[in-house]
Parts: structure tokens; sequence; C-alpha cells
């Protein structure tokens, strides 16, 4: 039996927020599971002045390296709005199961993460570079 680890802090920024209040729900119509988990990480979130919100959390237009824990193979991502999304070049939307996962973490974080087939990986977030 495998102990799920407790969620890592989550900042982010107050003109980000809205968007990302729209995109979980856009999301209830679709994956209502998806949605409501979503909703969940955002209600956990420290919320701050752009500003403010600390260099190496994770954002919107953030590049991103993590490592899967379980299988030790590390990933480089942009997160991005879901019409920017595109897999082959990395980018992926912030209204994922990752995508989610990822938003306002800040580096070094670890979390735990499942994935749509129901397998739980643990994960580290490497390196974050935000845009300038």
């Amino acid at each position: 039996m495998s102990e799920q680890m407790p969620p890592p802090d989550i900042v982010i920024s107050e003109e980000t927020m809205p968007i990302l209040e729209k995109l979980a729900e856009g999301l209830e119509h679709r994956n209502q599971a998806l949605a409501a988990h979503f909703f969940d990480e955002l209600a956990r979130a420290k919320t701050l002045p752009a500003k403010e919100v600390p260099t190496d959390a994770i954002g919107l237009g953030s590049h991103v390296r993590f490592r899967d824990d379980t299988t030790g193979k590390d990933q480089l991502i942009t997160l991005v709005v879901p019409k920017q999304a595109d897999i082959s070049t990395g980018k992926v939307s912030v209204a994922t199961p990752i995508g989610i996962a990822l938003i306002g973490l800040r580096n070094g974080a670890h979390f735990s993460w499942e994935t749509r087939d129901g397998a739980r990986h643990n994960l580290t977030v490497l390196w974050v570079q935000n845009p300038e």
C-alpha cells in the first residue's frame, strides 16, 4: 500500500486566477470530476499580486522540467491555455490532469499525480523558467 504525499503549496497570481476559474468552469460540462479537482486545487491556492508571486512559481507560459520519481523519466513542458496546447511541441494545457497538478507549484515541489487511467505517480519539479 503506497502512501499519498500531502499536496504542496500553490501560489497563483491574482491576475491569473480568473482565467483559471473560467477554464475550470468550462470543464464542468465535459469532465465533472476533472473540473471538481481543478476547483479544489484553485481553492487551496494562495493568491498574490503578480509582482509578489515567487519567480519559480509555475504559471501560464512557464517552462517546467519535472521528473517522474516512479520511472526516473524527466519531461520538459510549457504550461499553456487549452487553445495553445500542442503536445507535439511540449505545450501542455493547464486544464489537463498534469496541468492542474503543476499550476502554482514551485521548484523542488514533490507531488502525487494520477493519470487518466488511474495510475499514481510521484513527481518532482526540477526547474521552472517563467516568461519575462
